[in-house]
């Protein structure tokens, strides 16, 4: 399911003995809104108690991946989804809008634009990007290992 599905439940069931946690908010695609993503990430895996490490670079990947689809696209707003469960911790952000080729890594990202997916690349254990369908957008997705302070 992608983010910003309808009647997304904060806890899915998988398969017997498993379970997940999950939430979706959307926000206006304005600069300001990175920060609005930010304050609800902390909140939503402080309720959870996810802390430590996981925390913080789950909070800074989520302001780095709102921002490029601020910057970076056309879109009027940005979904995005936290999934805790017993593998680790999964951040997808979808935008409405098109970036030409999608979002690039760039090695060698000098000045104030250019860090954002190097961040996410060295903080997370896997990322990638994928159309959302329909030329709705794409969601950029990364996911993260729990510390050993770990109680999704």
């Amino acid at each position: 399911m992608a983010p910003g599905s309808a009647l997304i439940p904060r806890l899915l069931d998988l398969s017997p003995g498993r379970e997940a946690l999950r939430d979706c908010f959307a926000l206006p695609a304005h600069p300001e809104s990175v920060a609005g993503a930010r304050r609800l990430t902390r909140a939503r895996l402080a309720e959870w108690r996810l802390t430590g490490d996981t925390h913080d670079a789950a909070v800074l990947i989520v302001s780095e991946l709102v921002t490029n689809a601020v910057v970076h696209t056309t879109s009027s707003r940005v979904v995005c989804e936290l999934r805790c469960d017993a593998a680790g911790l999964r951040i997808a952000v979808q935008d409405q809008g098109h970036q030409p080729g999608g979002p690039r890594l760039t090695r060698n990202a000098e000045g104030e634009h250019g860090r954002g997916l190097l961040l996410v690349d060295s903080m997370s254990t896997a990322w990638g990007a994928t159309d959302a369908g329909n030329h709705s957008g794409r969601i950029v997705w990364a996911e993260l290992a729990y510390g050993p302070e770990r109680t999704c």
